[in-house]
């Protein structure tokens, strides 16, 4: 892992330090590229579902008689 956090913007990272709750510029960068990257998973996911949802195979859900 590198140290080097590069020219930062300070303001920013006092806010995601807020944010996160976290006291190092290290932490604080840390959980932003943990949230962007989780983030980015969801994204796909819920990408994945709609393509699954195109094929219908969640439209038996939607009729009211095969609800429990």
């Amino acid at each position: 892992m590198t140290k080097d956090l590069g020219d930062l913007d300070a303001q920013a990272l006092a806010d995601a330090a807020e944010f996160y709750g976290t006291t190092t510029p290290s932490e604080t960068v840390n959980a932003a590229l943990r949230d962007a990257a989780d983030r980015v998973q969801r994204v796909r996911a819920l990408a994945e579902l709609v393509e699954i949802a195109k094929t219908g195979q969640f439209d038996e859900l939607l009729d009211k008689r095969n609800r429990r």
